[in-house]
């Protein structure tokens, strides 16, 4: 029986055991860029206007938000769902419905705290109902599966005006008011959802190297072995929707309380085919490309419009610049424009070696 010496102990403190689990759970805080890109975002309101706050880069982040959800079944789960869009229209519609709205024939008045945790709570299980409907499916089925729940979501809303109020939907719906301060407000706002956008990110880096996240990945690269090493293959790709649909619920209520109302045209086949082209241009394998590809898709939908009208064309047709776009990316990437940039930089430290190597010239 061998005894340890006390100076064979090594003690180790709390914090260096929180650096540790913190590097090993987020490796990306160990980037400088990411602090910097961190940084801008946090003094934004101190060098943007309220269009450029909330237009552009708060649209961006709750965009990004739901196609992040998908990212994480796409990419982690092998899962392409078309109903990220739909389960964030659908908290949506059940804050306006149990909270405040001008229409008080169809809210029932509760207040947003209390509004809030229910449309979640609902919108997370509409959207785990759905994907236990999805997984038992496989490639292009599951794709018409979540579509077919997009579009009949869709049609449902449109149509029913007991419940939804048809195609003109739910107006003046109410926004948070506490502690003296109207949450809706431009600066207000903005910090709620880049913290609720931070927070989303880094669940799901936590995630994808979490005992969860990585029998996750092992179930999208062979289910079979998987299922054989004992792993409920179906138990884990359901867990995954829940999870995804509860990111996109946060992300739901995030939406109406930007525009105080919503609309079947919220939830419409075009914005969940818009949410898979944001995921895919910015990235389906990294939290950070959904991020990216909706920071593209806005500015394009913003900003085109303007300049096709200016050389005399149709200010729709900006989908068409998107569209090019989108598959001038898949052409030249497999992962969006995170591919382009690591190939980038692939590229530059391959020249840069080959430079060194180079004997110089006298």
């Amino acid at each position: 029986m061998s005894l340890t010496s006390p100076a064979q102990v090594q003690v180790t403190s709390p914090a260096a055991a929180a650096r540790r689990w913190t590097a090993r759970s987020w490796p990306e805080l160990n980037n400088p860029a990411a602090w910097i890109v961190a940084l801008i975002l946090l003094i934004m309101p101190l060098i943007a206007n309220g269009f450029f706050l909330i237009e552009i880069f708060g649209t961006t982040m709750i965009l990004g938000i739901i196609a992040l959800s998908l990212m994480f079944l796409a990419g982690y789960g092998g899962m392409v769902s078309l109903m990220q869009l739909t389960i964030a229209g659908f908290a949506g519609y059940m804050y306006a419905i149990f909270g405040v709205s001008g229409h008080p024939n169809i809210s029932m008045g509760w207040p947003w705290w209390l509004a809030t945790p229910m449309a979640l709570a609902l919108a997370t299980i509409f959207g785990t109902l759905g994907g236990a409907l999805a997984v038992r499916t496989a490639g292009i089925y599951t794709i018409m599966i979540t579509l077919a729940i997009a579009a009949a979501f869709y049609f449902f809303t449109n149509q029913n005006y007991v419940i939804f109020n048809g195609h003109t939907g739910i107006n003046n719906i109410a926004t948070p008011h506490f502690l003296n301060v109207d949450w809706r407000s431009d600066i207000p706002f903005y910090y709620v959802v880049l913290a609720v956008a931070a927070l989303c990110y880094l669940a799901v880096e936590y995630l994808s190297r979490a005992p969860f996240g990585l029998a996750l990945q092992g179930v999208r690269d062979n289910p079979r072995r998987m299922a054989a090493l004992g792993f409920n293959v179906n138990a884990h790709r359901v867990a995954a929707y829940a999870f995804a649909s509860f990111v996109a619920s946060l992300a739901g209520i995030l939406q109406v309380w930007n525009y105080r109302q919503i609309s079947p045209g919220s939830v419409g086949v075009e914005g969940c085919i818009d949410i898979l082209i944001i995921a895919i241009v910015g990235g389906i394998t990294r939290p950070v490309g959904p991020f990216i590809g909706a920071l593209i898709f806005v500015i394009l939908r913003t900003f085109a419009l303007d300049f096709l009208v200016k050389i005399g064309l149709d200010g729709n047709r900006f989908r068409l610049l998107i569209g090019l776009g989108f598959l001038a990316v898949v052409f030249w990437s497999s992962d969006g424009m995170i591919g382009l940039w690591e190939r980038w930089q692939r590229r530059n430290r391959s020249g840069a070696m080959q430079a060194k190597g180079t004997p110089g010239h006298g």
